[in-house]
């Protein structure tokens, strides 16, 4: 599998890893992937893309090879690293986002609040986060302070087949073969054997804030490009938001497309990357 080619770069304070494949000169396809993942699974997409764009896949801070974040985590982060790449990559031109899971929201975000740079937006099974209501903010924050005191520890697995079985069992259709590809992208050797999670394991842990739907939305009706929304079809996180508000957060983007995969959960790139990069492509050249 071609995992691409490495840049290293200094994003706010921190040494960041982005994968690029296919030519620089053709116009830039950021592929954003999802929390606990990083960008060596797009390695699936990429082969499907056979070339034909410009993609640049970045780690995001604290998963992959990017630097870990020495404060922990906040969302707003993600867009301002976001922005900072968009300005090295493409200072000159608009970019397409291709965004999955965490990564569709970050994307979906950026195109409300920089609508000049972005030319398209794909979210792969994203913008369901579930509302969270107030009364579990204090127990939150107390979880959050308490970690304060004892932060979390990393995952450690005692094989790659291991790591490999946890994989399948959480997305049963992926086989085994691609699950210990995943595991070596998600993971490397430790000195006594075992295998460690490239993630930082704060990322395993909640923050103390609330995600509250209507912020996002607010944002979302300023997005100007066309939108395209892939997910699919036998996702579990797709179905737990609901009919109506899965319709309601949609309805604020003014060019929409929509398509679901049959036979599809959550993580698409897993499963499908050949059809999914089919949608994308005929998205893309009627689009942009």
């Amino acid at each position: 599998m071609n995992l691409g080619e490495s840049d290293y770069l200094e994003i706010r304070g921190l040494r960041y890893h982005v994968r690029r494949w296919g030519p620089r000169d053709a116009p830039p396809l950021f592929l954003l992937h999802g929390i606990l993942d990083n960008s060596a699974t797009f390695a699936l997409m990429a082969e499907a893309f056979a070339g034909q764009r410009n993609l640049i896949a970045p780690d995001w801070r604290g998963h992959g090879h990017s630097d870990h974040a020495p404060q922990g985590y906040w969302f707003p982060d993600y867009l301002a690293d976001l922005d900072a790449l968009v300005a090295h990559y493409a200072p000159d031109t608009t970019v397409s986002l291709v965004g999955h899971s965490m990564g569709g929201q970050a994307a979906s975000l950026y195109a409300g609040l920089r609508p000049e740079k972005v030319a398209a937006l794909v979210c792969l099974d994203t913008l369901n986060v579930p509302e969270q209501p107030p009364e579990e903010l204090p127990e939150r924050y107390r979880h959050w302070l308490d970690l304060q005191r004892s932060p979390p520890r990393r995952k450690l697995y005692h094989s790659f087949e291991a790591l490999a079985e946890r994989i399948r069992h959480r997305n049963p259709r992926v086989d085994a073969d691609r699950a210990r590809f995943i595991a070596e992208c998600w993971g490397h050797r430790t000195d006594d054997g075992r295998v460690a999670l490239y993630v930082d394991p704060w990322h395993l842990t909640r923050t103390p804030l609330l995600y509250r739907a209507a912020e996002s939305m607010a944002i979302w009706k300023r997005v100007r490009c066309p939108v395209f929304c892939l997910d699919g079809a036998e996702s579990a996180i797709r179905r737990a938001l609901g009919g109506d508000e899965h319709r309601r957060r949609r309805a604020c983007f003014r060019d929409l497309r929509q398509h679901a995969l049959a036979d599809c959960g959550h993580m698409i790139h897993y499963e499908q990357p050949r059809t999914a990069v089919a949608e994308i492509e005929r998205f893309l050249d009627t689009e942009v």
